[in-house]
């Protein structure tokens, strides 16, 4: 079995509390010996898949399958296509180089549910949802990549995992994936820019 999630800001990805005030998968009503494969952090949105199949942790996660990740990161300032060709040659964050991706400004830029809590605002500084496609996905590396070019990430969502996009399902929301479905997930689809 394989569900896909969309793990709205506040939330974990394991069962069990951290000890935190954050909520835990155990509040969303998963089947019984479904565990997450991967992670995102609390503060982050988006695609979460969780299966009963173990085999398919090393079959998603490993850098070595190259199985691409796309994310949405609201960053402050309008990055520059250097900033952007940075972010895609990978940059060095915790002694350890980030390996190439691609990344771009969203354009049109989406339109986004609003957060709860909200992001928060400047007058006088813009933000942009920009695109970054990974395989590989180490604790933070968005925040910490976007950061390291000078642009901090207000918010983030990972919006596709290989050829299945997160669409339209509801925030707190999950639901199994067909055959078709599955096979979107394990395909090596990469977003155009």
């Amino acid at each position: 079995m394989l569900l896909a999630f969309h793990k709205p800001f506040g939330v974990i990805s394991q069962f069990t509390s951290d000890g935190s005030p954050h909520r835990t998968l155990a509040d969303f009503g998963f089947p019984k010996n479904i565990y997450p494969i991967g992670r995102l952090d609390a503060e982050s949105e988006g695609l979460l898949l969780l299966s009963d199949e173990t085999a398919l942790n090393a079959r998603l996660l490993h850098p070595s399958q190259g199985h691409w990740r796309t994310y949405w990161a609201l960053v402050e300032r309008v990055p520059t296509a250097e900033a952007l060709r940075q972010l895609e040659r990978g940059v060095v964050i915790g002694g350890h180089k980030t390996l190439p991706g691609r990344a771009w400004l969203l354009d049109p830029q989406p339109e986004v549910a609003p957060r709860d809590p909200p992001v928060r605002y400047r007058k006088s500084v813009v933000d942009v949802w920009i695109a970054l496609e990974l395989v590989e996905g180490k604790n933070h590396q968005v925040r910490r990549m976007t950061a390291a070019v000078g642009h901090p990430t207000l918010r983030l969502s990972r919006v596709r995992i290989g050829g299945f996009e997160l669409g339209n399902l509801p925030a707190s929301q999950w639901r199994e994936l067909n055959q078709n479905e599955r096979a979107l997930v394990f395909s090596e689809v990469r977003v155009k820019q």
